[in-house]
């Protein structure tokens, strides 16, 4: 599957969505879809050490807007806690970026079907004495600012009346980090991307226990803690239909197809 690079620079930006703006129905192979993207966020979206990039969202990409619909497509480089007010500011065309659908962001844009089901942990260092969520009591637990992951942190901080500091950081880089270092005691992020890191490092482990897979009967729950269930979309302009359209036809494709079981098999196992 070809691999996509993405735009870095704000000018590049500009005249991929002059392209990306005159789109109607329907790809014709001259036309470009411009993605807005947090990245780094492996395994959805991230470079190789050769400035390739890769990862989940990257493959579905190529699979729906260039070999379903027939465009041509760039990811942008872009903040996740301003990625909706750049969306609809004109910046780039879609949203791709492993976003979780809510309530909250589908007043402000309008999601595709899901794609890609996630659930919220959190990691802590192995010899952390963290060993159940009520041991997050009183220490600083480290996110991304903007995503689900706060959310589920301040939802925690709430039901233990206060007893839990937040530190936010602009990309989940940081908040790993920040455990590596100390700075935080455990880190909350979705499933997928906290697996990622803890098959990457010799010494962070899940919190386990149960949670809200197994609150909600989810088949093949996670073994460990989960405090939420998700649901990830594409997100388009409130004024996007025929594209949006059009996508979740190209997503139901590949799903009958087999394209979609494909891809998620080189990046997850189960």
């Amino acid at each position: 599957m070809e691999r996509r690079t993405f735009l870095k620079g704000s000018a590049g930006a500009a005249a991929a969505f002059t392209l990306a703006g005159c789109l109607g129905g329907g790809g014709s192979g001259s036309e470009t879809i411009t993605i807005g993207s947090d990245i780094p966020y492996r395994p959805f979206e991230y470079e190789t050490t050769e400035g390739e990039l890769v990862g989940f969202d990257v493959d579905i990409a190529e699979a729906v807007f260039s070999e379903e619909l027939g465009y041509e497509h760039e990811f942008q480089k872009t903040s996740f806690d301003s990625i909706i007010p750049s969306l609809n500011n004109g910046n780039f065309r879609v949203i791709m970026s492993a976003m979780t659908i809510t309530e909250d962001r589908a007043e402000q844009i309008d999601f595709s079907d899901p794609y890609f089901t996630a659930y919220q942990t959190v990691i802590v260092l192995n010899q952390s004495d963290i060993s159940s969520k009520e041991d997050l009591r009183g220490v600083t637990v480290g996110v991304q600012k903007g995503t689900t992951g706060e959310s589920a942190a301040t939802s925690l901080k709430e039901e233990f009346g206060g007893d839990l500091t937040i530190q936010s950081y602009d990309q989940v880089t940081g908040a790993f980090d920040a455990l590596r270092n100390n700075q935080v005691s455990a880190v909350v992020n979705d499933n997928t991307v906290n697996a990622a890191f803890v098959e990457q490092s010799d010494n962070v482990r899940f919190l386990e226990g149960a949670g809200a897979a197994e609150e909600q009967g989810k088949e093949n729950a996670p073994p460990y803690l989960t405090l939420t269930v998700e649901e990830y979309g594409i997100g388009f302009r409130q004024d996007d239909d025929d594209l949006r359209e059009e996508v979740n036809g190209a997503l139901e494709t590949i799903r009958d197809n087999g394209t979609y079981d494909e891809i998620y098999s080189e990046y997850f196992s189960g």
